[in-house]
């Protein structure tokens, strides 16, 4: 009998997506009332099930509906997503999601993510265009013949760096600009596909697990919560050290033994991604200057990226022109012709179509769960499943309702405003501080964005032709070892 093999990442969303739809049948439709801050007449818009109504923008109206929330964070625009209203859970007609909704979901998903997949493919452009010189090739052998001995020092510094770029600004969705510039780095240092992979995404998202000024994640979740943002800092910055440290030893472990043991490889035999075949690099003491320049512009569109992202507020729009611009300036360096430029840009972008159909097939899971009408349900389900709980317990549990919502609502900002008003409000009554509360939320996300299939570890693992059961195979343990890690500073 022939061996059967994993499904494919388009398999594996469709089956959450049709789970998701079989939950709609299965539970009951339901949602909370939620709050929203209308500034243009300075009042609160309440939606409730069946009805619309306004209050005015008062502290004390806040406080008479449980939302622990300051006003000035709501004028100041710091919560702009609706909140839910604590104790406001009711339920409403069923919505259940049949054949034509699952159909559906994957094509609704791509259109809402087309700021994403627009991204990846014009990446994938500039990459095809860069790529065409050679230049890429030569500056891998000369750092090769640089790091020789030290290759280590590559994991060790990229993953700091990509840490860094979780913890304080939210780095996620801009790592698939890394993957093209990285991976024929770490394949010349004599790791394998594996390793780069590791690097960046577990990078970023352990950053992102013990986020420490991140907006998009502690911030938000913090005011939904109604606590200042620095009040849990301190443990936050341990949990980012410690698990940087083991994430380090994790994958420097790996890629040794993969280095001088290369059939020890989970993934050995796995094809190159064509993006990145290029021939095996030869090991140069210098450079050419027109190779010099190629690859500086090279190197720069990712600082502007990183400068862009962090401190000019950038987004999908900014990042896709920058890229684009820098397809065109490489393609004037070489050189190239209107037509040659063209077919060059274009067959770089077909390279990565693949994952931008998987970034938008993964975002159809939410819409399901909308139409369904059954997340308001779940989060009623998991408050009622912590309630009562001592602290010692209700806070690894927590962990884990945040870690199982994840897999429905993969937005880390998207999570907070629907869940920290109504879980924050159970802290105070178990006897448990909201800094903790925020802490078990960033931490339960965190270890479940290493694996769950509706984040974006399935498209990642597209740019490097990784499936989703070697994955797990690296990752398990080390998703065992943060849990573990903690779990332990939530107690403490």
């Amino acid at each position: 009998m022939k061996k059967l093999k994993f499904p494919t990442p388009y398999t594996v969303l469709m089956l959450v997506i049709i789970l998701a739809a079989s939950l709609t049948f299965l539970l009951p439709s339901g949602s909370y009332s939620s709050l929203e801050y209308n500034k243009a007449q300075d009042s609160f818009v309440i939606r409730t099930a069946d009805s619309v109504y306004t209050l005015p923008a008062t502290q004390q109206q806040l406080n008479e509906l449980g939302i622990q929330i300051q006003l000035s964070k709501f004028k100041e625009e710091k919560i702009k997503k609706p909140v839910s209203i604590p104790h406001t859970y009711v339920q409403s007609k069923p919505r259940p999601q049949g054949a034509e909704a699952v159909l559906y979901a994957p094509i609704k998903g791509i259109y809402d993510s087309i700021e994403v997949i627009l991204f990846v493919l014009v990446l994938g452009g500039f990459i095809g265009v860069f790529n065409s010189s050679g230049a890429l090739n030569m500056g891998v052998g000369y750092l090769a013949h640089k790091l020789k001995g030290r290759e280590g020092i590559l994991i060790i510094l990229l993953t700091t760096l990509l840490s860094l770029g979780g913890t304080s600004f939210g780095l996620a969705e801009e790592t698939f600009a890394f993957y093209p510039m990285l991976v024929p780095i770490f394949l010349a240092a004599g790791y394998d596909l594996i390793v780069p992979l590791a690097v960046i995404y577990i990078g970023s998202n352990v950053g992102s697990m013990a986020s420490t000024t991140n907006p998009f994640a502690v911030i938000i979740a913090s005011d939904a919560a109604g606590v200042d943002w620095t009040s849990g800092i301190s443990i936050r910055f341990i949990a980012l050290i410690s698990c940087v440290i083991i994430s380090i030893l994790y994958i420097i472990r790996y890629a040794e033994k993969v280095r001088k043991h290369p059939e020890k490889s989970i993934v050995y035999g796995v094809a190159l991604p064509e993006i990145y075949a290029i021939s095996a690099p030869e090991k140069t003491t210098s450079l050419k200057l027109s190779t010099k320049i190629e690859l500086l512009v090279f190197a720069l569109s990712f600082v502007v990226m990183i400068i862009g992202v962090s401190k000019w507020e950038w987004w999908f729009q900014q990042m896709t022109v920058l890229f684009l611009v820098a397809a065109i300036v490489i393609a004037f360096l070489q050189r190239s012709g209107e037509q040659q430029f063209i077919n060059r840009f274009m067959t770089g972008a077909s390279e990565l179509l693949s994952v931008a159909f998987i970034i938008g097939i993964a975002r159809g899971v939410s819409f399901i769960l909308n139409d369904g009408q059954i997340s308001g349900t779940i989060l009623h389900y998991a408050t009622d499943l912590v309630q009562g709980m001592s602290p010692m317990l209700f806070l690894p549990m927590l962990m884990l309702v945040f870690g199982v919502l994840s897999l429905f609502i993969a937005s880390s900002s998207g999570m907070a405003v629907l869940t920290m008003p109504i879980i924050g409000s159970l802290a105070s009554v178990v006897g448990v501080e909201g800094h903790s509360v925020v802490s078990a939320y960033l931490f339960g996300m965190g270890i479940m964005s290493l694996i769950t299939p509706t984040g974006l570890i399935l498209p990642s693992l597209a740019m490097v032709n990784v499936n989703y059961k070697q994955w797990l195979q690296f990752c398990m343990p080390l998703v065992v070892i943060f849990v573990v890690v903690l779990t332990i500073l939530l107690w403490i």
